[in-house]
């Protein structure tokens, strides 16, 4: 009996062994990093975006003057506020003979320019072309909500009524004939396919018409 106690000790020593608990292991996996909560887009009038891409313009010549301002329209943007997410803007310099677009975006996702201010290609200036007539930005002295207000009492509130979604796009140049600065606006995504397009004088917001 004795011999068997002591054959059977060791086995039982084995089980007990076998049967401890698992220490966790040293070298267990982190829990994957969260990925940061992606920024809310952001949206600004055009004279508060043209600010932002003037101050960037000036490092390309400090004689940039502007020649135009434009917006992107997005389905997300409150177009119908006069604002934008994506808006562009032309300056030229007289002493460089040259012009450059700057856009500036409160946008994120695919096929969206980069946030905040980005540049594009350098190409030549001639201040003979219509295209690129440059203004002084002391005319520019009402924003594009502004102008919205006096071009939907002319018709464009009609439109909103129908289609509270209705696309809005922008475009601020200087017209050489009437010698004005002016809003354009037109009711769909760009001039092409506008159900309506009005223009508003930048200096004054007095409505002016029509545009043909």
């Amino acid at each position: 009996m004795r011999k068997l106690t002591l054959a059977i000790l060791p086995l039982v020593f084995l089980i007990g062994c076998s049967s401890e608990p698992k220490q966790p292991s040293e070298k267990s996996e982190a829990p994957p990093a969260e990925k940061p909560a992606e920024k809310p887009s952001e949206y600004e009038t055009g004279r508060t975006a043209f600010q932002k891409l003037y101050v960037s313009a000036r490092a390309f010549a400090g004689d940039i003057q502007p020649y135009m301002l434009e917006s992107t329209y997005t389905k997300e943007s409150p177009a119908k506020e006069g604002k934008a997410g994506i808006w562009r803007a032309g300056f030229a310099s007289p002493s460089r003979r040259a012009i450059k677009a700057y856009t500036w975006s409160g946008m994120s996702g695919e096929d969206m320019p980069d946030r905040g201010v980005s540049r594009g290609t350098e190409d030549e200036y001639n201040p003979s072309n219509s295209s690129t007539q440059v203004f002084d930005m002391a005319f520019l002295k009402v924003d594009s909500d502004k102008a919205l207000q006096a071009s939907l009492k002319k018709g464009g509130q009609k439109l909103l009524d129908k289609d509270p979604n209705q696309p809005i796009v922008y475009r601020l140049r200087w017209n050489p004939r009437e010698n004005k600065l002016m809003w354009h606006i037109w009711y769909g995504t760009d001039r092409s396919d506008a159900k309506l397009r009005h223009l508003v004088d930048a200096t004054t917001g007095q409505y002016i018409g029509k545009e043909r």
